[in-house]
């Protein structure tokens, strides 16, 4: 899409399973130009209710750590949200995905575990570079104010 024209730039959560493939591949087509920081979605361990002990569970790769997975088969997904998809056309026993499944479909699913929200790092990608071999940073950005605000801590010796 950005490399052909049709869109100036592109997001991609950090965490995402292609994310350092794209980043080698189109190194020199698409660059990485900024990065935010979002919450999740409240997220939820969800499992269909005609399961009483879910044997396998369903989750991105990265939030595996979430939750304390022994004993279950885990199922690698592309995202949370095909999490959801794979539970809510019956592919799935249980998922680690959004709470909202389980309480807009209370016939369907219910809650095994909360998790709630988590911070999720996302990548900005564009056509041009920006950083010129240089480190581009955000001189007022809500970290570097808090970094700042912090008083150095002196060691006598």
């Amino acid at each position: 899409m950005v490399i052909d024209g049709e869109a100036d730039y592109i997001v991609q959560v950090a965490v995402h399973p292609s994310t350092a493939d794209i980043v080698a591949k189109y190194r020199k087509q698409l660059f990485v130009i900024d990065a935010f920081v979002s919450s999740s979605k409240d997220m939820a361990v969800v499992t269909r209710v005609d399961i009483g002990t879910p044997r396998t569970l369903a989750l991105q790769p990265a939030t595996r750590d979430y939750v304390n997975t022994d004993g279950l088969t885990l199922i690698p997904e592309t995202s949370t949200a095909s999490v959801a998809d794979g539970l809510l056309s019956g592919k799935y026993e249980s998922g680690l995905t959004y709470s909202s499944l389980a309480i807009e479909n209370p016939t369907r699913f219910r809650i095994d575990e909360r998790i709630g929200t988590v911070d999720d790092p996302w990548i900005v990608y564009g056509r041009e570079r920006l950083s010129d071999g240089q480190v581009v940073a955000w001189k007022e950005s809500p970290a570097a104010r808090a970094f700042h605000a912090q008083t150095p801590t002196r060691l006598d010796t």
